[in-house]
């Protein structure tokens, strides 16, 4: 067990590598900070040459890759770091310089527990990318297929494990400070960035993570997720199919080879909408380095590590809350907060109404170049420490990926109108989900799931209300007339439920018909 002294060790070292950088000016300067943290920054800055303006992404990468991935997740939240802070981290790209390739090849063999030459005919010692967690190499499988090899780092797990030690240590005794600080859920976030690393860090969950998008994204022919080499694939290694494109960031590229472009940014906008509303499932980490323009104006993605979930109910409010900003529905919009918990009920649902119609107004009809979701969704996290708003993990991510989208379709059409292009999306998803063919149908499932659990029923009750004597069970229909025992009664309210349960069945049906 990691001892406090440690800790503090760690972050005052840390801390030094902020204050060169200028990143701690912020927390030093905000009435909000308490007085043994605004006391630990003066101690690490102390003697250090302070720049005028931060740089939060270079201190992010020169702390290490656990930084790294902690300052991404950070730029998620302007309401922690400031707005400032958030957009520089938006900087962090994730790159460092690549391993030597024997290194590489040792940690191949050793999680194949053979030659990688036994399954790769060929293998480019060249990396064609090195991140924090790993460095990819193209290659030839042993039956000529073109193929993309992730390598984990070694020693990375480790280095990541001791800063996430240290991050939630940090983050318990901030949060057990109160105040702002426990409204803004530090431990929560530590907790939700260490269960993305986790998943980045066992590239099987990636692979699976990478075969059920492409499951749930056949409605978008395209949109491509690359098949995966499961004989090739472990816990430190990943292959998948090689991708032969044109990176979304090289525009002078794209437009060269004759991309419509607007069409691109359409099919992007679409796909993550259906992802993130339609499938509860989404590509959490779509900057344009991980975006790739084919042929046939088709997108295809890599890189599924971090990924995002969101349950069918809080999908629907998510749709509605969108297709109420899009129309302008605040009243809908604020009722939905209040209804998902998202606002505390102490609050006035009307006032909820007129804050984010301030957010909200300001921003329709234009392009994105002239006003982003990016810009709205920065201006609603302002509006929540006054009504109290609670952080939501899954919204934070999902925050993150729209202003990646939005970034990347507005650099291949600055003119695009998100509003307009997700409404008959969102629209019809509503139709659908909210509509009522879709409340016939999960009424009829329902009513299906509850003659599923009759007989379960009867065979406990049989067991809680045995037979005198051991003699076989009455009739069916007798316990309607007899109301003496338990068990009769019991056996009146499963009667009743399958009468019910018909009922509903059959009106269901004869609605559909």
């Amino acid at each position: 067990m990691t001892t406090p002294t440690v800790h503090l060790w760690r972050l005052l070292k840390w801390g030094r590598i902020l204050a060169r950088h200028g990143a701690l000016q912020g927390i030093e300067r905000d009435p909000n900070t308490p007085t043994p943290i605004r006391r630990l920054v003066r101690i690490a800055r102390f003697g250090a040459r302070v720049p005028a303006t931060p740089r939060y992404a270079d201190a992010f990468h020169a702390i290490g890759p656990a930084a790294v991935k902690l300052g991404q997740t950070l730029a998620t939240r302007p309401d922690i770091v400031g707005d400032a802070a958030a957009h520089d981290l938006l900087r962090l790209q994730d790159a460092l310089p690549p391993l030597p390739y024997e290194t590489i090849h040792a940690a191949m063999a050793k999680a194949f527990q053979r030659d990688p030459a036994t399954l790769f005919a060929s293998i480019d010692p060249v990396p064609v990318g090195a991140a924090s967690i790993a460095q990819v190499h193209r290659a030839v499988t042993t039956d000529g297929r073109r193929v993309a090899v992730k390598v984990l780092r070694p020693g990375v797990e480790e280095d990541f494990a001791q800063a996430i030690d240290t991050y939630e240590w940090a983050a318990a005794q901030i949060e057990a400070m109160g105040g702002e600080l426990a409204r803004l859920r530090p431990r929560l976030v530590i907790a939700t960035f260490k269960r993305w690393t986790a998943r980045e860090l066992d590239f099987r969950r990636e692979a699976a993570s990478a075969s059920e998008l492409a499951d749930a994204m056949t409605a978008e022919p395209d949109f491509v997720v690359p098949k995966i080499d499961w004989q090739r694939t472990t816990g430190k290694v990943l292959t998948l199919e090689w991708i032969d494109g044109i990176k979304l960031s090289n525009r002078a590229a794209l437009v060269e080879a004759g991309y419509d472009l607007p069409k691109l940014a359409n099919t992007l906008v679409h796909a993550f909408l259906r992802q993130a509303i339609a499938e509860g499932f989404f590509h959490a980490d779509m900057h344009q380095g991980n975006l790739f323009a084919l042929p046939g104006d088709r997108i295809a993605a890599i890189d599924f590590g971090i990924m995002g979930r969101i349950d069918r109910r809080a999908r629907v409010w998510l749709a509605e809350i969108l297709y109420g900003l899009i129309t302008g529905n605040y009243k809908r919009v604020a009722e939905i907060h209040f209804e998902a918990g998202y606002v505390p009920p102490h609050h006035n649902v009307a006032e909820f109404a007129t804050a984010l119609r301030a957010v909200g107004e300001p921003m329709r009809g234009l392009a994105v170049k002239d006003m982003s979701i990016g810009m709205m969704l920065d201006s609603l996290f302002n509006i929540t420490r006054d009504f109290d708003m609670r952080t939501q993990p899954h919204l934070l991510l999902l925050q993150k990926t729209m202003v990646m989208v939005e970034g990347v379709a507005t650099s291949l059409d600055p003119d695009i109108n998100l509003w307009d292009t997700a409404a008959p999306f969102v629209r019809e998803w509503i139709r659908t989900e909210l509509g009522p063919e879709a409340a016939v149908a999960d009424r009829l499932i329902t009513d299906l799931r509850t003659l599923a659990r009759i007989p379960e029923l009867v065979r406990n009750i049989e067991r809680q209300f045995p037979s005198p004597g051991g003699a076989p069970p009455e009739p069916p229909m007798r316990p309607i007339a007899v109301l003496g025992s338990g068990r009769h009664i019991a056996m009146r309210y499963v009667l009743v439920a399958v009468v019910s349960a018909s009922a509903s069945f059959a009106a269901a049906w004869l609605a559909l018909h």
